[in-house]
């Protein structure tokens, strides 16, 4: 069943970021490097049309270095670069001045030959909501300017961010999509805390999680809730979590709800390990 969930502010946002291209000479994108796929708005290629940008692909810290490499080069085109990054600690972001100057080059000659020295380049920073662009804007403003959180849906409203570096920025609400038909893009979203945990059944969401995980990642699985083995079905092996974790109630049934909202928390904080949901080819 897809879902619906476009709150006014996005619907206004959509807007308002076609409205306001021409005010930029290039945009930021910043995505999730664990789902670089889930996470990118596909109205966002129509909307910014040929207009330069900078892809970052932010928590790579979160995700499997190789993986984010294919998916580095998948991506980067003539008019498009794409960069690994950690807005948290700043690791990759050094790297986006040189990038702007090279997509801009032709704008700064230009510019120069009319005497213009000190260029200011203005960029508008966009993605989904909770992929990191508060905490992108606060590292490279060197402030505590924009709002952040783990709740998605933080930044409300526009504004022009000054940095030190010859960049001006306009900050936009996180927007998703009208519908998220794709029952995977779904889920991925959910995991990763852009969809709010309230739309979507948390214990159903664990319970495809650990199936994901004991698929792909069955070692890091067993390492982080030490089980010696894992069991065939995802029920199973939450249960088994469960016990290991002592979330155990009246007659030894397992608190579902507990082991979800922990397993979620130890998904998103990387505790289970560096993990990538979504590769180029899949």
């Amino acid at each position: 069943m897809a879902i619906n969930w476009f709150p006014g502010h996005m619907a206004k946002t959509r807007r308002e970021i076609k409205e306001n291209l021409k005010l930029v000479d290039a945009i930021i994108e910043i995505r999730d490097a664990r789902i670089v796929r889930s996470s990118k708005n596909p109205d966002i290629d129509d909307i910014c049309g040929t207009k330069p940008r900078i892809i970052l692909l932010n928590k790579s810290d979160l995700s499997e270095d190789k993986i984010t490499r294919e998916w580095i080069k998948t991506l980067s085109k003539d008019n498009i670069r794409v960069l690994n990054v950690n807005c948290i600690t700043g690791e990759g972001l050094k790297g986006i001045k040189a990038v702007l100057n090279d997509l801009l080059k032709e704008k700064h000659e230009r510019m120069k030959t009319k005497g213009i020295v000190n260029i200011t380049d203005r960029v508008m920073v966009v993605g989904i909501p909770n992929v990191g662009k508060s905490s992108f804007i606060n590292k490279v403003a060197k402030s505590s300017i924009a709002k952040t959180g783990d709740k998605p849906g933080v930044t409300k409203s526009r504004r022009w961010i000054k940095t030190k570096i010859g960049i001006e920025l306009m900050d936009t609400p996180g927007i998703l999509w009208p519908k998220l038909e794709s029952e995977d893009t779904q889920f991925n979203l959910a995991f990763t805390g852009a969809i709010k945990d309230e739309i979507m059944d948390i214990e159903e969401l664990a319970l495809k999680l650990i199936e994901i995980l004991q698929n792909r990642y069955p070692e890091r699985l067993m390492e982080r809730y030490k089980l010696k083995e894992l069991s065939e079905t995802p029920l199973e092996n939450m249960d088994n979590i469960g016990r290991k974790r002592g979330a155990v109630i009246s007659k030894g049934e397992i608190d579902y709800n507990r082991v979800a909202v922990m397993l979620l928390d130890e998904f998103r904080g990387g505790k289970i390990g560096r993990i990538s949901l979504e590769t180029p080819l899949k």
